[in-house]
């Protein structure tokens, strides 16, 4: 008996000793300066995309606030899936970001199989604001209004086109869910960026393009470009006089957030910090300067408020796939 009470008592203090290395180390972590090397901020797009831009008009400013260097590195492919991917599974150590758009949570529903969970793995580590996008036609397209645009495709069914970003990108969904709205059929044309579907809608092979702000607002008042409507639920501040295209289908809204993602189990210290040095940073008036010709509205969110954001916008992103029928190739 006393031999089996010693052999229980040793078990337990094993564990309890277990227990104790274990929370010494985390507390250890916790207590780690950071950062103390490089950081990467992972964008899922090629160099030039709506991301790409604006992850480069910061980085060099965070990166002085954290004494550290931060580097943007470009992991394009299928749709933004390989990239995020990269940081869904990367060691959460406070190293590897991701900046993030509407397409994180569209991709969810987007794509029939993933490598990560768009919310499981990832928590909201920056928020930096909002975008909406822009339809738009060549100036010598007849249409001079969104309910011209869909009088005409009514009229003609299959005959008009549109570009995109890609299949499974935000221009190809935002279009999409016009298309089911409006009741009408386009054809899709799937580019490799927005640059390349305006290329198309310039040489008039595409008849209309949705683009987010930071890839439409250069062709403001360029005469071969007609803006229709703007994808918020209110005016632009951005376009003055262009009405939005909820105005005419009514319950069309599409816009995007923007923000830093990082690894699920990074920790919260970490998090805190960026999201104060970005927060900082947010209302310095060159960075304002550079995300208002990105047509960026910048927010104030905490980490825990852009999570709460997060999921309402993947069961939103779910109902508009839904609701589009776009599929991912």
């Amino acid at each position: 008996m006393n031999t089996g009470n010693s052999w229980r008592a040793s078990l337990l203090a094993t564990v309890f000793l277990g227990l104790n290395l274990v929370c010494i180390h985390s507390l250890a972590l916790a207590a780690e300066p950071w950062p103390t090397k490089p950081i990467k901020i992972i964008v899922p797009f090629s160099p030039g995309s709506v991301q790409d831009a604006l992850a480069r008009s910061f980085s060099n400013e965070l990166g002085a606030a954290l004494g550290e260097p931060v580097v943007v590195e470009n992991k394009a492919g299928a749709g933004g899936t390989v990239g995020t991917g990269i940081v869904g599974k990367a060691t959460p150590d406070g190293y590897t970001f991701l900046l993030a758009a509407a397409s994180h949570n569209i991709n969810g529903s987007l794509f029939n199989k993933l490598s990560f969970d768009p919310i499981k793995d990832f928590t909201g580590a920056a928020y930096i604001g909002t975008s909406s996008y822009i339809m738009m036609t060549n100036a010598d397209f007849p249409a001079k209004s969104v309910s011209e645009f869909i009088a005409l495709a009514k009229a003609n069914p299959g005959q008009y086109n549109y570009a995109s970003a890609g299949n499974g990108s935000a221009s190809h969904l935002a279009m999409a869910y016009f298309d089911s709205m409006a009741g009408i059929q386009l054809v899709h044309i799937p580019t490799k960026g927005t640059g390349d579907a305006i290329t198309e809608l310039l040489a008039g092979r595409a008849q209309a393009v949705i683009a987010a702000n930071v890839a439409a607002l250069p062709f403001a008042n360029d005469p071969r470009i007609r803006f229709l409507g703007v994808s918020s639920e209110k005016p632009s501040p951005f376009v003055p006089g262009v009405p939005t295209i909820g105005m005419t289908l009514k319950g069309y809204v599409f816009d995007s957030w923007f923000g830093l993602l990082a690894p699920a189990a990074t920790p919260q210290p970490v998090i805190a910090k960026l999201q104060s040095e970005m927060a900082k940073l947010l209302k310095q008036p060159e960075i304002v300067e550079r995300m208002r010709r990105q047509g960026i509205e910048i927010g104030n969110l905490s980490p825990a408020e852009f999570n709460q954001l997060l999921v309402r916008d993947y069961v939103r992103m779910a109902n508009v796939v839904k609701a589009s029928g776009a599929k991912a190739e």
